[in-house]
């Protein structure tokens, strides 16, 4: 179909586009109104990873460097964090797969849930990473452990929200 206009279903009558099926900004009630800073933007940013658990991390790496000709970090341990760590380098964003360091690490945990491995949590870019965990909290999110940033992969702070937070999902918000 190159070259030739595509047309919307739309009725000759119709004056605009069907409406959103998401309510109007303030329709959803106190908890569930989109959150902005003090200066109306919005507090998270753009998607910087997804992190998969991976059982095999020189496998998985493999993986996506023969089969997907993606450009894939050398191996990173992160101790205080009880992960080793490779990045997929993509355009717009990263995935980050993730291997145990050590038997307390929380990624040996979810792979024993889990033994083939999966999606663990997705990581988020924010401006000011205090500001947004108290937003996130005031707005009834729990962060973990103790609330601190930590030095991340990517040698800036991060912390993570309870998944129950967030429909199972851990999120990660990291400073921009």
């Amino acid at each position: 179909m190159r070259g030739r206009a595509v047309s919307r279903n739309v009725a000759a009558n119709d004056p605009a586009p069907h409406p959103s099926p998401l309510p109007a900004r303030g329709e959803r009630g106190d908890r569930s109104v989109d959150r902005q800073d003090a200066e109306g933007e919005p507090m998270i940013g753009r998607l910087n990873h997804v992190a998969i658990a991976v059982p095999d991390l020189a496998a998985a790496a493999a993986h996506y460097r023969v089969r997907l000709g993606a450009r894939v970090s050398e191996p990173a341990a992160l101790p205080e964090h009880g992960v080793t760590a490779v990045f997929v380098e993509l355009a717009n964003a990263k995935i980050e797969l993730l291997q145990p360091l050590g038997e307390d690490s929380p990624i040996a945990k979810f792979l024993q849930k889990n033994p083939d491995g999966g999606v663990h949590h997705l990581c988020f870019e924010v401006d000011d990473i205090l500001a947004a965990r108290d937003q996130a909290q005031a707005g009834g999110a729990r962060a973990l452990g103790d609330g601190e940033p930590k030095i991340g992969a990517h040698g800036k702070p991060v912390l993570f929200l309870h998944p129950k937070d967030f429909n199972g999902t851990l999120i990660e918000l990291e400073q921009a």
